[in-house]
């Protein structure tokens, strides 16, 4: 089980409503708006998905990462390492 199990559709909702405003900005450049405004829906996408990426961090550290490091202090560190290299993969975007 994913440490994220427990709030799987409350992730979905959040995806689907970002999804929606994709297809929102691709309408906005479809329609010609003005850049500044297509860029402010951009800037909210973006923010939208670093919030989704923060709960799942935070789901992954409380659960996965706590579960392996109970059951081997090897097997935790791996699991810290695996999350921070995944943090700094989202630091970078």
């Amino acid at each position: 089980m994913h440490g994220y199990t427990a709030d799987k559709d409350a992730y979905l909702k959040r995806l689907k409503r970002i999804e929606g405003q994709v297809r929102g900005i691709a309408r906005m450049v479809d329609e010609d708006v003005y850049c500044i405004d297509v860029l402010t829906q951009i800037s909210a996408v973006t923010k939208a998905l670093q919030a989704v990426s923060i709960g799942l961090m935070e789901d992954h550290l409380g659960h996965c990462v706590v579960d392996a490091a109970r059951r081997d202090p090897a097997e935790g560190a791996a699991k810290v390492r695996e999350a921070s290299d995944a943090i700094a993969r989202l630091v970078k975007s």
